[in-house]
């Protein structure tokens, strides 16, 4: 009886494509094979009424309770066709009476079917119905309940209604595996929290104000047995969160921030989503100094997986301060009022700390000193011995896994280069030019580091001066990240975000210009080299081919021409042959004396001329 699933497939499949006018369509086909199928379908008469269905059809067959969700989202698919078609119409000045009745009617009618397959459920000897399946379908009844009441503006009981969906929603994705787990967080992020926000802007509720907490302050207890039903089996949905801390997805507390700074300014927070989702950041912050103190010694690949919990929780803060500059923005508030400009100091601070994380993730993948050095690895050697039962040979890594290596390397580098760009586009960057400059010298740090990696690859290719240019290259940029002033210490210890100091500066600077001097020296060599290869080319040719070279260093007598000559192709033009070919007898063709025969007695026979015979003129020969 997967009752949320099914409604939230049937709307996925039919909105994805269409919408409400082609949802109600839809149903109204399904519907119709489903009554035929269980043979329920009306005969006779069109308006026949139907015999209700009971207990006993259900416990026959679950798609019983099929027609009544079919029956229930009809009416729903109407209501919100005719919302959202006035919605739509610029002209109309929002829904009329007859038209905001109409809706109420329909979503009512939706209501009462799903209050019938409530009650339907309840008989729990007949139907045999998991508990599950009961709040799920009390859930769905109270979401439409919630509904009706939004329309007809009854702020209190649309809270009600609502903070008891979400409270049942949120005891069934604890309850089920984690792939419906996904179905009620997103049933509850598209539909019911925006809902609550939004009834409780209209009853002047703060913002400051937490979800959470406005469902512990509306949720009836006391007349409700799903409720406490619901609190029995879990206590931990009912410990409202004050001010100071809540609970976070693993059960810890954490502190929730009251301020966030951002340089020089610190602001409110007076979105409560935005102050959870960073108490969030916070802990996962913690979470991962403590692995990384812990485990010093693990794989670069299990420290970068360990950012993911970080990752996630930076990435819902930001997105929870979007929401909340959308929703001031869909109210009307100019972007000069004190709650906006707030709200965009929060944004910048909130996506220049994703980009923090993001680039401490890149740094540990790198390696150790963000990937400066560069040794290569041990091969694994198959555990399985030898057959003939030597020891195995050590192989050293291949120039391909080197390879591959690095330009792992480079793809890093250039992902915290293109975030860093990323951030002067924040609010309030431009303007502050000595922000701007720390952030290009960390540029130029890992700028420095990816030309660093290039011209190791150069250098297995054996295109000593192509690295030679690279090196130089980076060493300039290492001389301009010098002037970086490293500023304070990240609030995580032990973990590398976007914090650079002098002793890295000066460590890769360092390294640049030692790499720079060997390479000028191969690549003097090899020039060197190649020069004393030339020459000892040159003297080999014997002068006679060289006349075009003037011999500074003298004229070598032993190796004026070669001898004994040799059998050479030389160069000559084609119309020398053509020209040649009258007085050349080649193979094949025939002599001369012959050939002059030949042509006499063709002269002989063309100088005898035939006579001309007349021809017949005019018509039938006939003429003149």
């Amino acid at each position: 009886m997967d009752i949320t699933r099914f409604i939230v497939n049937q709307r996925e499949k039919a909105l994805l494509v269409g919408d409400y006018g082609s949802y109600r369509k839809q149903l109204s086909r399904r519907l119709l094979v489903v009554r035929k199928k269980l043979n329920y379908s009306s005969r006779g008469r069109k308006y026949t009424p139907k015999s209700p269905i009971t207990a006993e059809d259900i416990a026959s067959n679950h798609e019983f309770i099929h027609i009544l969700l079919l029956t229930s989202e009809r009416a729903w698919a109407l209501a919100m066709y005719m919302k959202s078609t006035h919605a739509a119409d610029s002209n109309a000045q929002g829904t009329t009476g007859s038209t905001k009745r109409h809706i109420v009617s329909k979503l009512q009618k939706a209501s009462s079917h799903a209050a019938h397959l409530v009650n339907l459920l309840q008989d729990t000897e007949k139907t045999k119905a998991p508990i599950e399946s009961i709040r799920e379908a009390r859930a769905y009844q109270q979401s439409l309940q919630g509904a009706i009441k939004f329309e007809k503006k009854a702020w209190e009981q649309c809270m009600q209604s609502y903070s008891e969906t979400r409270l049942l929603y949120i005891a069934l994705a604890r309850s089920v595996g984690n792939k419906q787990e996904d179905v009620f967080k997103d049933l509850l992020a598209r539909t019911i929290d925006p809902s609550l926000r939004y009834a409780a802007h209209q009853l002047k509720l703060p913002r400051t104000i937490s979800i959470e907490m406005i469902v512990m302050r509306y949720i009836q207890r006391d007349n409700n047995r799903y409720i406490r039903e619901v609190s029995k089996s879990n206590p931990d949905l009912f410990q409202e969160s004050g001010g100071a801390a809540k609970k976070n997805g693993q059960g810890e507390l954490a502190d929730t921030p009251k301020t966030i700074t951002w340089r020089s300014r610190t602001v409110k927070l007076e979105d409560a989503t935005t102050a959870q989702a960073l108490a969030s950041v916070s802990a996962a912050g913690t979470k991962l100094a403590s692995f990384l103190d812990t485990n010093p010694d693990a794989d670069r690949r299990a420290k970068a997986a360990a950012f993911d919990d970080v990752l996630i929780s930076s990435q819902d803060a930001v997105d929870a301060v979007k929401t909340a500059i959308d929703e001031l923005t869909a109210e009307g508030v100019a972007q000069d009022d004190p709650r906006m400009q707030s709200l965009q100091i929060t944004r910048t601070a909130v996506n220049y700390n994703l980009v923090e994380w993001r680039v401490g993730r890149n740094r540990v993948l790198c390696g150790v000193q963000d990937g400066a050095t560069f040794e290569s690895q041990s091969v694994k050697q198959p555990k399985k011995p030898r057959a003939d039962g030597k020891p195995r040979v050590a192989h050293e890594e291949s120039t391909g896994r080197r390879l591959t290596r690095l330009k792992e390397r480079v793809v890093l580098y250039d992902s915290s280069l293109q975030s860093l760009d990323s951030v002067k586009g924040f609010p309030g960057v431009a303007a502050d030019q000595a922000f701007i400059n720390e952030l290009d010298t960390k540029k130029a740090y890992f700028s420095s580091l990816r030309c660093l990696a290039i011209a190791r690859s150069h250098t297995l290719h054996g295109n000593k001066r192509n690295a030679l240019a690279l090196l130089v290259h980076a060493a300039e940029l290492s001389s301009q990240a010098t002037s970086f002033s490293p500023s304070a210490e990240s609030s995580n210890k032990g973990i590398s975000k976007l914090e650079v100091s002098s002793a890295q500066v000066n460590s890769l600077k360092d390294l640049l210009d030692r790499l720079v001097l060997q390479y000028q020296a191969l690549v003097e060599l090899e020039d060197l080299r190649s020069e004393t290869s030339k020459k000892n080319d040159s003297r080999s040719i014997p002068m006679i081919e060289r006349l075009d070279e003037y011999p500074l260093e003298g004229v070598d007598l032993t190796n004026l021409v070669t001898y004994p000559p040799k059998l050479q192709p030389i160069p000559v033009k084609p119309i020398f042959l053509d020209t040649a070919w009258n007085y050349i007898d080649y193979p094949g063709r025939p002599k001369k004396g012959t050939a002059a025969a030949g042509g006499a007695k063709a002269e002989d026979t063309s100088s005898v001329v035939e006579p001309k015979k007349e021809t017949k003129k005019g018509w039938f020969g006939f003429g003149r």
